[in-house]
C-alpha cells in the first residue's frame, strides 16, 4: 500500500514539473509576441513622428542586431530619406532591393532616392527595372519627373496626368506638372495647374508663388484670389514685383515693393533691398 502511495506521489510530483515546464514555455512564448508587438509598434513610431537622426541611429542597431531582416533594412532606408541623407539613403535602398523578399515598391523607393539626390540617370534605369503592370501614384509620378528632366514633354503629361488619376490628394503633382508647363513657356496651362494644386491645398505656399510667377509671365501683376496669410500676401508681391522688373515693367515692380513692405507685419528685409536698389539704380 505504501508502495502505491509512493508511486502516485511520484507520479504527482513528474506531472507537476511537466505542467512547470510547460508553463514555463507557454509564458516564454508570450513574452516573445509581446516583444515583436511591443517591436512593431517602436518601429511605426520611429518611421513617422519619430525624429529623423534618431530613427537612423535605432534602425542601424536594429539591423546590427538582427541582420537580413527586410522591415528593418526598409527602415533604415526610409529613415535616411527622412533625414536627408541622401547617399547613404540610396545605398540602404540598393540593400532592400537587393534582398530576395524585396518588391516593385522597394524599386520605386530607389527610384525617388535617386531623384532626391539628382540622379536622373539611375533613376531612370531602376524604373525600366519595374514591370509595366505595376501602377502606382508614386511610379507615375517619378515617372514624370524622370521624362521632365530629359524634356520629354509628351511623356511627361502623360505620365503626370495617370499620376493625379492614381490618387485622392493630387495637389503635389498639379504643382509640379504647372511648374513643367512653366519651365516650357506655357505659362496660361501653367497658371491652371497651380489654380487645381490650391484648389486640393490651399496651403501649399510653392503653388501660391508658382501661380505668381506664371500670371507675372503674362505681365498679369494682380494678385490671385487664393487664401493666403498677411505674410504670404507680402511675400507673394515681392515675387510678382521682381517677376515685372525682370519684364522691364520697373514702375509697376516699384510699386509692388512698396505694398510689400506697408503688407508684412514685421521688417521685410528683402523687399526693401530690392526697392533700395531699384531707387538708386534710377538715380544714378
Amino acid at each position: 500500500m505504501r508502495q502505491s502511495i509512493f508511486v502516485t506521489l511520484c507520479a504527482a510530483a513528474v506531472g507537476l514539473s511537466a505542467c512547470e515546464q510547460s508553463g514555463d514555455a507557454e509564458v516564454e512564448r508570450a513574452l516573445q509576441d509581446l516583444n515583436v508587438i511591443d517591436e512593431s509598434n517602436l518601429n511605426d513610431v520611429m518611421l513617422t513622428v519619430g525624429d529623423p537622426q534618431a530613427a537612423v541611429t535605432y534602425f542601424n542597431n536594429a539591423n546590427a542586431n538582427d541582420p537580413g531582416r527586410i522591415d528593418l533594412q526598409r527602415g533604415l532606408a526610409i529613415s535616411l530619406v527622412r533625414a536627408n541623407r541622401r547617399p547613404e539613403a540610396i545605398t540602404a535602398w540598393q540593400n532592400v532591393v537587393a534582398h530576395e523578399d524585396a518588391t516593385s515598391s522597394d524599386s520605386v523607393d530607389l527610384a525617388d532616392a535617386f531623384v532626391r539626390n539628382n540622379d536622373w540617370d539611375n533613376a531612370a534605369a531602376t524604373l525600366n527595372t519595374i514591370p509595366p503592370t505595376f501602377e502606382t501614384f508614386k511610379r507615375y509620378r517619378l515617372e514624370a519627373m524622370v521624362a521632365d528632366s530629359r524634356q520629354q514633354w509628351d511623356k511627361a503629361d502623360s505620365f503626370y496626368e495617370t499620376a493625379v488619376g492614381l490618387t485622392t490628394r493630387p495637389a503635389s503633382v498639379y504643382n509640379n506638372w504647372g511648374f513643367s508647363k512653366l519651365t516650357r513657356g506655357e505659362y496660361v496651362e501653367a497658371e491652371r495647374l497651380f489654380n487645381d494644386a490650391l484648389r486640393f491645398d490651399s496651403s501649399i505656399f510653392t503653388a501660391k508663388n508658382n501661380l505668381v510667377l506664371a500670371r507675372g509671365a503674362q505681365r498679369n501683376y494682380t494678385m490671385p484670389v487664393v487664401p493666403m496669410t498677411q505674410i504670404e500676401r507680402a511675400q507673394l508681391m515681392h515675387t510678382l514685383a521682381l517677376a515685372a522688373v525682370k519684364q522691364n515693367d520697373v514702375t509697376i515692380g516699384k510699386s509692388l515693393l512698396k505694398d510689400a513692405i506697408e503688407t508684412h507685419p514685421q521688417f521685410f528685409e528683402e523687399a526693401t533691398r530690392a526697392l533700395e536698389a531699384l531707387e538708386n539704380n534710377v538715380v544714378n
